[in-house]
């Protein structure tokens, strides 16, 4: 479905006029393949596992190019930890933290200094903002 972004404009009466596309399929970035959403799974579970004892486990549901990673408490709560985005590499995803001050995602960089990176970094760096630090 095509919209135009103010009803009143048209080609004709306002130059300005835009066209947007409202469609939760279309996207400029592609969504991850099914391998590569279960590979992310496995991969953060792993990691969850390993170095982060207080979590129960990671929880990772996908709409589009984005990844939503919620961390499992063992007292049976599930608070949202990050957003991956997916941009053609099952090596490299881009990162959001969830900011409870303002119940939203926000663009974040890696401790390497990166916009994006390895999801198990992403997972460090989220999880370390709210559970206490492990010994690496």
């Amino acid at each position: 479905m095509w919209a135009l972004v103010s009803p009143s404009a048209s080609p004709t009466t306002d130059p300005s006029w835009l066209m947007t596309r409202r469609s939760a399929t279309t996207s400029l970035m592609a969504a991850p393949p099914a391998s590569t959403k279960t590979s992310l799974q496995q991969r953060l579970s792993d990691h969850a596992r390993t170095h982060w004892p207080q979590l129960a486990g990671v929880t990772v549901r996908f709409r589009g190019a984005f990844a939503y990673v919620d961390g499992q408490l063992p007292n049976g709560e599930t608070p949202p930890l990050m957003r991956l985005r997916y941009g053609g590499s099952a090596a490299r995803w881009g990162f959001a933290t969830y900011l409870f001050s303002k119940q939203g995602y926000e663009d974040a960089v890696l401790p390497s200094g990166a916009f994006a990176g390895l999801p198990e970094d992403a997972l460090d760096c989220a999880a370390g903002l709210y559970l206490s630090d492990p010994t690496p």
